[in-house]
C-alpha cells in the first residue's frame, strides 16, 4: 500500500486513498487510461452534484491554461 505522508491533511489522505485505487486496478490489468476516464468521470459527476453545472464549467476551463503550463506534467520530453 502506497503512503503518501503521516499527515492529517485531507487532502493527502484523499490523494493516498485514490493512488491505491489506482494501483489495484493497475495490477488487475485495467489501463492506465480506463482508470483516468473512470476518475475523471466519478470526480466530475459529484462536483456537479455538489457545486452544479456552472461551477465545473468554469473549473474545467481553467484547467486548459494549467495543462498548457505542464502543471500537470510529470516526466517532460526533450524535444
Amino acid at each position: 500500500m502506497l503512503a503518501l505522508a503521516d499527515d492529517n491533511d485531507d487532502s493527502l489522505k484523499a490523494l493516498n486513498f485514490i493512488l491505491n485505487a489506482w494501483e489495484e486496478a493497475a495490477e488487475d490489468g485495467i489501463s492506465p487510461e480506463m482508470i483516468a476516464y473512470a476518475a475523471l468521470y466519478a470526480a466530475l459527476t459529484d462536483l456537479v452534484g455538489s457545486f452544479g453545472e456552472g461551477a465545473v464549467i468554469n473549473l474545467i476551463g481553467e484547467l486548459g491554461p494549467r495543462i498548457e503550463k505542464g502543471e500537470f506534467t510529470l516526466v517532460r520530453s526533450k524535444q
